[in-house]
Parts: structure tokens; sequence; C-alpha cells
């Protein structure tokens, strides 16, 4: 088979840092593993807008999210836009979507370009869940991770055999709130988990952005933790027993995720695909696991912004390498187009990274990039408006804190304030160094390559940033 299949499997705000491929300190994931140990790790993957629809609409189409018109929440994805499954199934691919949509429900914003899928209604359940198809809507008795995996899987089984497939599994997990299945209810019970390093941040020498955030192991609700909080807890005992809540329940959830992961490596193997298959792994975004004293995501700090990709092709990709080269989510779909033979729209916005699969890095590869997150003080968690550029030593944020008349956005502005973090010297970004007069050519250098990067994209700075 000259053209790869492709399985691509995407959870929701599963962070590098909760797999133990890239060193995690708190997680085990066996099967997540074996991608990794068979194909390439990723350390310098990232998303261009850290929350989950936009993430996926630039993921489809291969565009940022000022091209697509997915820059929050409430701006579900036009489907009658470009996406690299369309270019696919035109091309032959039989192609199939099961899990998480997020992009919207209804004529307008129903997945288009599959031969067949089924998918959640907005965030989805966890235990006998809804999901709909072209037929309607249905209630599937089990647990989401479970059925997600048995429709893909017997979509597998039933598919033509002489035509390549291009399938996307997209788990609902980890996201909240995090409901274990019974197999993993008591995993970590008897378990201490550590607490990240930035655990107590206080948010000093930083924006009023961070301080504002409504993020915090105390917002996290009762929904979230399953019980009531204990009495007597003094304010620091009472954010260490929230951790331990919260992230034992995310462990256990990506643990099914694991497993399951686990089950359509096996088919693979079992039908003799391995060597004609692409299997990815990756989520829409990173997440912050207590680091910061947060949960969720939102921020451009390396927690949040920082995506897991792995992927194996053992006809084309060294087994157990790691690539330290920036790719982008907007990236995705022109690797896979490639891979596929199909020529890469223009209009499309991200780079093929096939180079980088064979060890090669080309020497105009990015060594910039640019993020920009929209949706500013939503109520939920408070997070501003924010773009920047993260260079492999810097990372320049300006917080313009304003919604721009985004749909799901805010009204109330704030002051515009800038953030800069010598990311070798600051790794866990605790300290902006933006106002030193020590770093004024740093500061300007950084500022210049963000504008580069805006005009590069064609997105418009914002009128105050001058």
């Amino acid at each position: 088979m000259d053209r790869p299949n492709i399985l691509y499997i995407m959870s929701d705000d599963h962070a590098s840092h909760a797999m133990s491929c890239y060193g995690s300190r708190i997680n085990r994931t066996p099967n997540l593993d074996r991608i990794a140990d068979e194909g390439m790790r990723f350390d310098n993957c990232f998303c261009t807008n850290g929350i989950c629809t936009p993430s996926r609409g630039a993921i489809l189409t291969g565009t940022y999210n000022h091209v697509n018109g997915v820059t929050t929440l409430a701006t579900h994805m036009d489907n009658r836009l470009m996406t690299y499954p369309k270019l696919l199934r035109e091309a032959g691919y039989q192609t199939a979507m099961f899990g998480k949509w997020h992009l919207g429900q209804g004529p307008e914003h129903e997945p288009t370009g599959f031969d067949d899928w089924r998918v959640l209604p907005g965030q989805g359940l966890y235990h006998d869940p809804e999901l709909i198809d072209s037929a309607g809507k249905k209630v599937w008795k089990g647990y989401v991770t479970d059925l997600i995996t048995d429709m893909s899987l017997q979509w597998l089984k039933d598919r033509d055999k002489n035509k390549p497939f291009a399938m996307m599994v997209h788990h609902k997990a980890p996201h909240r709130e995090w409901e274990p299945d019974a197999k993993h209810a008591d995993m970590y019970e008897k378990e201490e988990i550590l607490e990240p390093e930035t655990f107590y941040d206080d948010y000093q020498n930083r924006s009023a952005a961070a301080a504002a955030a409504t993020m915090r192991m105390e917002d996290l609700k009762p929904k979230d933790l399953k019980q009531e909080v204990p009495s007597g807890l003094s304010s620091v005992e009472e954010k260490r027993w929230r951790y331990q809540r919260y992230i034992k329940d995310y462990l256990r959830v990506v643990a099914s995720v694991d497993d399951n992961v686990g089950r359509l490596l096996d088919y693979l193997e079992q039908e003799g695909l391995v060597d004609d298959t692409l299997v990815v792994y990756t989520s829409d975004q990173g997440f912050f696991l207590g680091d910061h004293g947060w949960f969720d995501k939102r921020f451009m700090y390396e927690e949040s912004l920082r995506m897991p990709l792995i992927l194996r092709l053992p006809r084309e990709v060294k087994a157990g390498v790691s690539c330290d080269d920036f790719v982008l989510n907007v990236d995705f779909a022109s690797l896979f187009l490639d891979l596929a033979g199909v020529t890469i729209p223009d209009e499309f916005q991200g780079r093929n990274f096939r180079p980088l699969l064979h060890g090669e890095s080309p020497a105009d590869w990015r060594q910039s990039m640019y993020y920009r997150y929209w949706m500013h003080g939503d109520g939920a968690h408070n997070v501003y408006a924010h773009y920047g550029v993260r260079t492999h030593d810097h990372k320049l944020i300006y917080f313009y804190n304003d919604g721009c008349g985004q749909k799901g956005a805010g009204a109330e502005t704030h002051p515009p304030e800038w953030e800069l973090f010598d990311l070798k010297a600051d790794p866990y970004e605790i300290n902006s160094v933006a106002h030193e007069a020590s770093q004024k050519v740093v500061r300007d250098d950084l500022t210049n390559e963000l504008h580069r990067l805006q005009d590069e994209v064609a997105d418009e700075r914002y009128h105050l940033d001058d």
C-alpha cells in the first residue's frame, strides 16, 4: 500500500506531563508509551489557541482561528469550510469520525467529509452518553471511552479493505467533570500524588491576569470533587485535599483512554496493518495539573500551550526517537495530506512537517510560534484575552484584555499588560522580566517578531498595541 492509513486519536485536556513517555512524575501510560517507543515523540508541539473548540477547528482546517472563524467556545465551525478529511475522502480514502466533535450541532455545523460519523452533543457524558449521527440521537449504555473505541473498532472491521482509511477517534476524557469507570475507580486510592513545583504560586511578578483567573483548586465545585470538603481543614490542607481529589480522578479517566488506545493498537497488529498505518495521539491542548495552583487551560503558559504529540509509522519513522523542532496544531492537516499524496491547499496556513519524521530539520524551519486566546473573561474561568510569541528561549505575552466583540467573550475590559519570560532561567514562568531595563533589547526583538508573525498569518494586532 503506497498511501498509509491514518488513525488519529485525540483526547480532551490531556497534558503531556500526564504521560509517562514524556517523563511524567505522576502517571503511567503504557499503551501510549508503545506509540512513542515505536515511533517519534515531539517535545515542542504547541496549540495556537488553548481551548477545545478553536483547537479542533485549527486542526481540521489547517488555519488559524481568525481565518476559520472558530475563535471561542461559542463560535461554531461552518461545515462548508475545506478540511483535510474532505480532501482525503475526495482522494479515495474511507473516512470516519467517532467521539467528541464540539464544533456545533445542526445542519451547518455537524461533521462533513466523513463516510460515517457518530459524535457527542457538546461535551457529552461519561456514563450512558447520548450520541448523534446522520440518523438522529441515541443513548448508548456504557462508558464513553469504551463506547467510542467499540464504534471505531467496528468501523475498522466493516470497512472496505481495498481502500486506505482515515479515522478520527476523539475521546471526551479527560475533560471535567472527571468520572472514572468501575475498572479504575479505586486507582491511586492509597497513593499520594506529587504536587507540582508551582502548586503554591502566589502570582506575584506577573500581570493581573494570572491572579484574576478563577481556576484555582478552591474554584473546583462539589460536582468536580464528588463530595463536600471535610470540615476543620486549614486553607493549605483544603487546597491539598482538593488537589488529591481532582488529580486522582483525572488520572483515572486517562487510564481508561490508555487502555482503549491499547485496544486499537492490538487490532492493527492482529490485522497486519502496523507498517501501513500512521498512528497519531495528541490532545486538543495542554492542561494545568495543579501547576500554578490551577486546573483548566487557556493561558499561553507552558502547561496549557504544550500539546502531546506522538506518532508511529514504521516504514518512515525510526523507533524511539524524539524531535525538538516546533510543530503546531495547524500543521497536522498538511502532514496528513502529504502522506496521502494529496496537494496541500494554498489556504492552509500550517506547514508540512514530514521532513521532521526523517530526522531532517529544514534550514528555514520556524524558530518562533504565534498564539492567540480570544475568549476574554468568559465568566467561567475569567482568563483575559492575550496573544504572544514563543521562541526556544523566551516568551512574550501581551494581555490586551478586550473581548473585541467576539461571541462568547466578556464585555468588560482591563488595562493592557505585557509579560516576558526567560524560559531557560525561569522554565516555570514565575517571574516576568518585561519591565526590566536589562531586557529592553530582548523585548523589542520579540515584539518585532510577534508583529512579523501576525503579518505572516494575516492577523490584526490589537489597536492599543503600539
